[in-house]
């Protein structure tokens, strides 16, 4: 099968039309639906709207919405008919051939099927006279038609040639309509497909569309069935995106369209549509990079040491150290220059075949980076995650990988029982948490777990774990609501690097013994574990001694520590799986969060 082409609706990006038009074409979508109120707000006339897009090499797919036209009494019917004539006007300027007419909420309208099948046959003989057709859509919410099947039966009736459907995700997926019946429906009455996913949310469906729709894969709906089925009964028009969301509609559209074609590439692949080549086997973590200033980065060194960590090498060109422990590899870039900070500046991973996986990359509009390296230095490729995290891609056993940019200081030592890295945690903002998620499903091939919400000092964050196939490859990504305002966390955005450890509570006890900086935990928290697991007596005072943490699923149980912070962001955790734990002890987060607020009032002295 060959690329279908791609449309999105103006409604899903912020700005002006002129913006939104500009951001869809760099983004490289083929055409537009064009949403009336973008137009009306616009200086520019329909004709020069339409002399732009043929300008940008996009097609006017369609223009919408026509409300509130069918099933009404007759001087109602020739104010619609007056005024659908004048959207034809605009629409012949545009370049335009299709529009949208929404299934009526309007309260002079009546529950008759033949009036309106003989209304909307008219309005589709005055579209037919202008060369153009009438796409007719059953909203979740309308009056009396609010189901596909209803609509079909409607247009099956009237029985005319430039009446057909349009078919929107969303108002079949909100009622958990049957979307297999879509296979029934002739090819060429499919006029036209809108695409949106969105969370499970039990709450009035009006609200839900309005507000929280997504792009595909970023929400809880089966669009591949939904797609298929729609492919599958003959459907030949683009893809079209129609994405009503508060935090889309208020950010930089040029990422946003980017973040919209990213998604129907990957539903497309989804589909069998060949755009990317699959994405290769992970092994792991290659390392993890974090950037500080000189003086923090001295400080990471320490705390490092008191993990059991060795320096083993030293970047041959760039202000760059490598430290290890087991499977584990750390490195420090000293290039940072504002006091007190530390981040997470790259993450690498281990791929079965990091070329392809930069292809992928690109492919899912993620372009590769440019990058500077000396000579003889491995030419490694990496993109930028919506964060500006980078993202290696490496084969460290590669005779001419990325260590052989290092020159050999040390053999890592025998440590702590550290083997590798878990995971690795970082903080989204709120308006790029699904943008994050989609980002590593769509180009690393990760799946996404289910969300979590928990209550934490500061408001509510979300978790979401994406990992591979044989969970070599975590992360984990928190958000929380925008905070306005001077009253916020004194640890903004916190980031972290989970490592694994066979036994941490004997690696607790030999850092409790060298002082090692270990993120003290309140008595609070064990007399609370004591009532929710009653632990037996001598692992719960081993635990309140050591500071390490704990949790239990339904595969098993997880023990952990942190360290204490690093600038003013990050820190460390070492974590233990036993029987098949599959979480990250988010019941536990709002207890470091506070104790990690606790360090840094201390040492600002408050």
């Amino acid at each position: 099968m060959s690329e279908p082409r791609r449309s999105i609706a103006t409604v899903c990006l912020s700005g002006t039309l002129e913006d939104k038009l500009a951001a869809a074409a760099a983004a490289g979508f083929n055409g537009v639906e064009i949403f009336e109120n973008d137009l009306i707000a616009s200086a520019a006339s329909p004709a020069d709207i339409g002399a732009r897009c043929r300008d940008l090499g996009l097609s006017v797919d369609l223009y919408q919405p026509f409300r509130d036209f069918e099933a009404v009494p007759p001087a109602r019917l020739r104010d619609n008919l007056r005024r659908a004539e004048r959207k034809f006007d605009v629409m012949e300027q545009l370049g335009a051939d299709l529009v949208l007419v929404c299934s009526t909420v309007s309260p002079d309208a009546v529950d008759d099927d033949e009036l309106a099948a003989e209304q909307l046959r008219t309005l589709a003989d005055r579209a037919e006279a202008r060369g153009m057709r009438v796409a007719y859509e059953a909203l979740a919410w309308g009056r009396f038609v609010n189901t596909y099947e209803h609509s079909w039966r409607i247009v099956r009736r009237a029985d005319h040639p430039a009446l057909g459907l349009c078919l929107d995700s969303f108002h079949v997926l909100s009622r958990d309509g049957d979307p297999s019946l879509i296979r029934t429906i002739p090819g060429e009455k499919l006029f036209f497909l809108q695409l949106a996913d969105a969370p499970k949310l039990d709450m009035d469906v009006l609200q839900w569309s309005r507000h929280h729709r997504l792009f595909p894969g970023q929400g809880s709906f089966d669009l591949k069935t939904f797609a298929g089925n729609v492919l599958e009964a003959g459907y030949t028009g683009p893809l079209s995106l129609e994405v009503f969301n508060d935090v889309f509609r208020q950010t930089d559209p040029k990422p946003a369209a980017v973040d919209a074609m990213r998604s129907l590439r990957l539903l497309e692949e989804q589909l069998g549509i060949p755009v990317a080549e699959p994405a290769p086997d992970l092994d792991g973590y290659a390392f993890t990079e974090l950037v500080a200033d000189p003086a923090t980065a001295a400080r990471l060194a320490e705390g490092l040491a008191a993990l059991g960590f060795t320096e083993t090498g030293e970047h041959r060109s760039k202000p760059v150290r490598r430290w290890e422990q087991g499977g584990a590899r750390v490195l420090i870039n000293t290039t940072a220059s504002t006091p007190d900070t530390a981040e997470i500046g790259a993450l690498a991973v281990e791929s079965s075949d990091p070329l392809r996986s930069a292809r992928r990359a690109e492919a899912m509009s993620s372009p590769i980076l440019p990058r500077e390296h000396g000579p003889q230095e491995a030419g490694l490729a990496s993109v930028a995650a919506p964060d500006g995290t980078g993202v290696f891609f490496c084969d460290t056993a590669a005779p001419d990988g990325w260590l052989s940019d290092f020159r050999d200081t040390a053999a890592p030592g025998r440590g702590l029982g550290i083997t590798g890295i878990d995971h690795v945690s970082l903080t989204q903002p709120f308006d790029h948490f699904d943008e994050a998620a989609l980002f590593c499903r769509s180009v690393l091939g990760l799946e996404p777990e289910e969300i979590t919400e928990y209550a934490a000092p500061f408001g509510m964050v979300r978790n979401r774990g994406m990992v591979d196939a044989t969970c070599s490859v975590r992360i984990a990504l928190n958000g929380t609501l925008v905070r306005r305002g001077e009253w916020a966390p004194a640890v903004r955005d916190p980031q972290h690097i989970a490592f694994t450890c066979t036994d941490v509570i004997a690696a607790a006890e030999q850092l409790g013994a060298s002082g090692a900086p270990v993120l003290p935990i309140p008595d609070n928290y064990y007399d609370d574990l004591d009532a929710r697991f009653g632990l037996r007596p001598e692992l719960l005072e081993t635990l309140r001694r050591c500071s390490v943490l704990y949790d239990r699923d339904a595969g098993g149980e997880f023990l952990h520590l942190f360290t204490e912070l690093f600038g003013s962001r990050v820190f460390l955790e070492l974590v233990q799986r036993v029987d098949g734990y599959a979480g990250y002890g988010v019941a536990n987060a709002p207890v470091r969060m506070a104790a990690h607020r606790r360090q840094r009032m201390t040492a600002s002295g408050r």
